[in-house]
């Protein structure tokens, strides 16, 4: 089965984190940005933006890899792929908050925050789930119902990769897109 995933072209993006602030509303406990901001323990992004060449945005989420650096460097386990097909999630009641996971990611897209999972912790591995709860509901990702540029976007990889194709075969004939 070719499952679908966030698709990020930075070319589209505009900077709004839009995206960053619907993914920490959807990883709240109330689910509504209202009374999110509220919270005892306030949900964080699992996208971040970075900023790339002339100041352009770049935002970037977890590819979860196969393999993947971070699990492997999980002494706890705590970063487990049982919980939704093709994902690395990071199961808060497990994580130390060792960092070695955070140490071995080659994005730098883990960071380490209080977590409504595991409030007793000072600070746990925070990723992308790739809303695996949303997308089982029949939902999309927040960060892609939040970008209104297309620069997320939530499809087949293989859809993408075509058109990447297209966008090259008409770049060797100079035709631009």
């Amino acid at each position: 089965m070719i499952r679908k995933t966030v698709i990020v072209r930075p070319e589209r993006c505009v900077g709004c984190m839009q995206c960053m602030i619907r993914c920490a509303e959807a990883h709240s406990q109330s689910k509504a940005l209202g009374t999110a901001i509220r919270e005892a323990i306030l949900a964080k992004p699992r996208i971040h933006l970075g900023v790339g060449p002339e100041g352009r945005p770049f935002p970037n989420k977890c590819r979860h890899c196969e393999p993947a650096p971070c699990q492997e460097a999980c002494m706890p386990w705590a970063i487990r792929d049982d919980i939704a097909a093709g994902l690395k999630i990071v199961d808060p009641t497990r994580c130390i908050g060792c960092g070695m996971c955070a140490m071995s990611c080659p994005y730098y897209v883990i960071r380490f925050h209080r977590d409504a999972g595991a409030p007793e912790r000072p600070g746990v591995a925070v990723k992308c789930d790739g809303c695996h709860e949303r997308v089982a509901a029949g939902d999309v990702p927040a960060c892609v119902t939040a970008c209104k540029t297309g620069a997320l976007a939530f499809e087949e990889v293989n859809l993408y990769l075509k058109e990447g194709t297209n966008r090259l075969a008409n770049a060797v004939y100079g035709v631009r897109i």
